[in-house]
């Protein structure tokens, strides 16, 4: 028997991460990576194996030394606290592992650092290794020839970690995406044939995040409508657990524009209590969408803005990617993201610099073309030296339109034009069933109300600006008497928190801190 400890490293603030949010949250991080309990439970049952996400606890290095093997995963973001743990992995002489996304695309980052290192999935190339290990004949490079059969996946360990730490769970129900979108690395590591679960398998996740307390989770898929005939399938049957079960569990997820095309889908989506859609509008310049060939933005059927509208007619609010400074940008393209975003209605909006990943469409024609900088970390916040614009307006006016994006009028303005004037009636088909159990109705507004009450008082406790402070009690008080519903209540607490973590991380951008780029 081995025992192997595997390592999530702390993320860098952003804007995603909540860092300054999660103590409102009385969280310490906002979910988990679905990669450490799903690695636990590709190994097999006659090891050992301890999970450490640096994210709510330090890494044990005492620990790390005592173990047989020391694994360590890791996002792009990720790169350079995965060198300093590896280096401090190496100093205590530990056998270590690596895989995940960035080792994936640059696999000589930590060349001299690690044993083994895996690429791309690992569903069939863990356990090959841990069985390799075992008789003394492992390789130092794995890499999985065929995609993972998504119905072989088993349920994972979230019994492994401290989910009383994260604000929502994560589950994933397929890979892969059948866009062709120059600038994204999903293609490059899960392919364009999107792989789904099986419905039975899904539910069985979704009952194990229930056994340990989360009852929201992320649905962490690139694109969960990559294909809608077999998603459709599996909605129906999570919309007929959650009718069983009386509607415990509540989603977020990520989704091609063109959902809006399709009224079956968005409507089973809101079945099965899917709240946030988050979207890849990335540009109101049309240009930038040939360009970066995201040309699913560029169908017909209505522009992205009417396309946006339609899906928040349903209840489910839109969350959006947005990117600056694609070849065909000029100087121009702040005010367009302003406008575009104000006009979408669209409250939380990860606006971030193109930035070129390895092995990416993006990256090649870039190298090619002498347009990287390789320094690492680059100087003005991403790698990619634009072509219309200087580094240094395309720096300042990234920072200028996060700073405008959520100055508290703007950012209030787009939050009450969304549940104040639109009215959208997010959860409405839960709500709908649950008025046919008042009791249970009942419990859900009243722990709703507590929520929101709670981050509230946080709120005021923790925020140290005085007029911040007022601009959250006024617009609670202000929806409290224009629409008082609980639901929307705890909705508006929460949007307080993520503003005041991106009032705290652009502030300080525009002090003269690190550039804190979205991607």
């Amino acid at each position: 028997m081995a025992h192997i400890v595997i390592i999530n490293p702390r993320f860098e603030t952003s804007y995603w991460g909540l860092e300054h949010a999660l103590p409102l949250f009385d969280a310490k991080a906002n979910l988990p990576v679905a990669c450490l309990p799903l690695l636990a439970a590709l190994t097999p049952p006659d090891h050992q194996v301890t999970l450490i996400d640096e994210n709510v606890e330090p890494i044990d290095y005492d620990l790390c030394a005592k173990a047989d093997i020391v694994g360590l995963t890791g996002m792009i973001v990720q790169r350079a606290g995965m060198l300093a743990i590896l280096k401090e992995l190496r100093k205590r002489d530990c056998f270590v592992v690596v895989g995940g996304p960035w080792v994936t695309v640059q696999e000589d980052y930590f060349d001299g650092l690690t044993d083994v290192i895996f690429v791309g999935e690992a569903e069939q190339t863990w356990p090959q290794f841990l069985l390799e290990w075992q008789e003394g004949r492992h390789s130092t490079r794995y890499e999985q020839t065929e995609k993972t059969d998504m119905s072989t996946v088993p349920v994972p360990r979230f019994d492994l970690l401290k989910m009383d730490d994260y604000a929502v769970g994560s589950i994933q129900f397929s890979r892969g995406c059948p866009f062709t979108c120059e600038f994204c690395d999903i293609i490059v590591v899960f392919g364009r044939k999107p792989r789904i679960k099986t419905s039975p398998q899904i539910l069985a996740e979704i009952e194990a995040l229930l056994a340990v307390g989360m009852d929201t989770a992320f649905i962490v898929d690139d694109n969960l409508i990559g294909n809608k005939k077999a998603i459709k399938d599996v909605l129906r049957d999570v919309v007929a657990w959650q009718e069983s079960h009386h509607y415990p569990m509540t989603f977020l997820t990520e989704a091609s524009i063109d959902l809006a095309d399709d009224a079956e889908l968005m409507q089973l989506m809101v079945d099965a209590n899917i709240r946030v859609v988050f979207i890849g509008v990335e540009t109101p310049n049309e240009a930038a969408l040939k360009e970066t060939k995201k040309l699913q933005n560029l169908r017909k059927g209505g522009t992205m803005l009417e396309k946006i509208h339609t899906i928040q007619q349903t209840g489910m609010e839109v969350w959006c990617g947005m990117i600056l400074g694609f070849d065909s940008d000029d100087a121009t393209i702040f005010d367009a993201q302003r406008t575009f975003i104000k006009d979408a209605r669209i409250v939380n909006a990860m606006v971030g610099m193109l930035t070129a990943i390895p092995k990416t469409p993006l990256y090649t024609r870039l190298s090619k073309e002498g347009r990287l900088d390789l320094d690492d970390p680059p100087a003005f916040g991403t790698n990619v030296i634009p072509l219309n614009l200087s580094r240094e307006i395309l720096r300042d006016g990234y920072v200028s339109v996060m700073s405008d994006l959520h100055s508290p009028s703007a950012y209030f303005d787009r939050l009450d034009s969304l549940y104040i004037d639109a009215r959208i009636q997010p959860e409405r088909t839960r709500l709908r069933y649950l008025r046919r159990h008042p009791f249970r109705l009942l419990a859900l507004n009243s722990m709703w109300a507590l929520e929101a009450a709670g981050i509230f008082f946080r709120l005021m406790r923790l925020v140290r600006e005085a007029p911040l402070r007022q601009i959250y009690r006024q617009r609670l008080l202000k929806l409290l008497l224009r629409r008082p519903s609980p639901l929307v209540l705890q909705i508006y607490a929460i949007k307080c928190a993520m503003h005041y973590h991106a009032h705290l991380m652009v502030g300080k951008m525009r002090s003269g801190g690190e550039i804190v780029n979205s991607f």
